[in-house]
């Protein structure tokens, strides 16, 4: 395929060096990132959506992700797939893919889970909302940056599956790092609570899969000084997003909106920008109950 690529920052880049790998022409532009080998250079998004059957973008918002629509729908052929990878607002992915609609053109919102790590291995997992035809079309691009692409239905559906997900994220690991801490100043040895929790009914994958405590489970940022593998303030990006959700369609969402206040303290106002959002644990066991 003949493929336009906005955004080629640390996710952006690795899928697009996927896509030239496996044989598609990519063109691309992006404000700072330098472009990837293989990848023709434009001077703008609307330049690289020119004659494209695909322009993706991978955007740091909703505002963001506006401003690039008004620029490349215009400049894309009838027909042709806005596909957005980034994680935006609801209101936003539906906004613009209505906008792409009216012009002729049909969109896909499909926000990733996986990381820095998964785009570079090809092994992201895709969550698409948009027609049909759309995805189906689209296809054969997510197999190749993706190991696993889940159709949630209509526009606007992939941004609330990634939305919910990552609330459940962010609250189960703030559950985990509160029980690390007080199982230390229980006197619990850290790998026997890992070993009873990890084989029982506490467990989850930021136990199992994504331990928060260095030396214990699988290899994980905890190992690597918590050096950011999914950073908190992405963690807090998508907080804040559950939350503007939860409050356009009336939900009660008490567990997501203190996650969203704790990981807005441990950003904002005390050491956690620039580490892993694991790193919840330290936090917490420098803290005490009155805290």
């Amino acid at each position: 395929m003949k493929i336009g690529f906005i955004g080629l920052g640390n996710m952006g880049a690795p899928m697009a060096r996927n896509l030239v790998a496996a044989g598609h022409d990519v063109s691309g532009f992006d404000v700072v990132a330098p472009i990837p080998d293989g990848v023709t250079d434009c001077k703008s998004g609307a330049e690289a959506a020119k004659d494209a059957d695909v322009v993706i973008t991978m955007l740091p918002d909703g505002a963001i992700l506006r401003r690039v629509a008004d620029e490349v729908v215009p400049a894309m052929k009838p027909g042709a797939i806005l596909l957005d990878c980034s994680t935006v607002d609801v209101e936003s992915a539906r906004a613009v893919a209505g906008q792409a609609e009216a012009a002729g053109l049909r969109a896909l919102d499909a926000p990733v889970s996986g990381g820095i790590g998964g785009a570079e291995a090809g092994t992201l997992t895709f969550m698409i909302g948009g027609s049909d035809d759309a995805f189906d079309d689209a296809k054969p691009l997510f197999d190749t940056m993706g190991q696993k692409a889940v159709h949630c239905g209509p526009s606007g559906n992939g941004q609330a599956a990634k939305i919910c997900n990552n609330m459940i994220l962010g609250v189960t690991m703030i559950g985990t790092c509160e029980a690390f801490a007080l199982a230390d100043k229980l006197g619990l040895d850290r790998q026997a609570m890992f070993d009873v929790v990890s084989t029982s009914s506490g467990y989850s994958w930021t136990m199992n899969a994504y331990c928060p405590a260095p030396g214990i489970g699988p290899m994980s940022p905890a190992d690597n000084g918590y050096a950011p593998g999914f950073a908190a303030e992405l963690m807090l990006k998508d907080l804040r997003l559950s939350q503007q959700a939860a409050e356009a369609a009336d939900a009660d969402t008490p567990m997501g909106r203190r996650a969203a206040e704790l990981y807005t303290d441990f950003v904002e106002d005390e050491d956690g920008r620039g580490k892993d959002f694991s790193a919840m644990l330290p936090r917490f066991e420098k803290r005490g109950r009155a805290d």
